[in-house]
């Protein structure tokens, strides 16, 4: 199938109020121009470096998300423009979030990336953490920053009862901090798993190879 007809067959499963954040990363901006003339504006990158040089080539209209891990000192490049980050792994991160998006008088939206997967490899904040970091947002130690919600990446394995299992702890955290301040992003569902995702909750997930293909790396 063509990458319009992939957009739209994956559009077609997910319900009216999840949000679709399309996955470009390694992908070609003719291929992202693809998507976007299918009324896709919210595209999510892993690396600043190829975002930088994605962003003056395709409509200024285009809500980006960086969706990978992110270097402290990577933040001020993308400060301006970044519409959500969705990747704050660390308070350290955030302090230096909130010190750029001052800088540019702006309030930049951001998810709490929790670590609900086994693996090792796979980054995020301990659950305490994420609720220290949480209530001293409610304290505003964070003024120029929104926290919108969580994010979260479940353990690759075809073993669906742990990857619901995974999902549900991050819903459940959801559930927690949304009785001190309403959250509105539950982020937290890929290709292979995201029915699952939106099944657990999930308000927001991120689509890559069923949109694109495989990618070029």
């Amino acid at each position: 199938m063509s990458i319009q007809e992939n957009y739209h067959k994956i559009k077609s499963q997910i319900p009216a109020n999840v949000e679709l954040v399309a996955v470009s990363k390694f992908h070609p901006v003719e291929k992202i121009k693809e998507v976007y003339d299918c009324g896709q504006k919210v595209f999510g990158e892993n690396k600043v470096q190829e975002l930088l040089t994605k962003v003056n080539e395709l409509p200024a209209d285009i809500q980006w998300h960086l969706i990978g891990h992110l270097q402290t000192n990577k933040v001020k490049y993308i400060a301006p423009f970044i519409d959500t980050i969705q990747s704050v792994d660390s308070e350290k991160l955030l302090l230096e979030i909130n010190k750029e998006a001052a800088k540019n008088n702006r309030i930049i939206k951001v998810l709490l990336q929790v670590k609900i997967a086994e693996e090792e490899t796979k980054y995020g904040l301990e659950i305490a953490e994420a609720k220290e970091i949480f209530s001293n947002y409610l304290e505003n130690k964070y003024p120029n920053i929104e926290i919108l919600g969580l994010m979260g990446m479940a353990t690759f394995t075809d073993n669906k009862n742990q990857v619901k299992s995974e999902f549900l702890v991050l819903k459940s955290l959801f559930d927690e901090l949304s009785t001190f301040k309403k959250l509105e992003t539950l982020s937290m569902g890929m290709s292979d798993d995201f029915k699952l995702a939106i099944e657990c909750g999930s308000t927001s997930v991120r689509i890559g190879s069923a949109i694109f293909g495989v990618r070029n790396y």
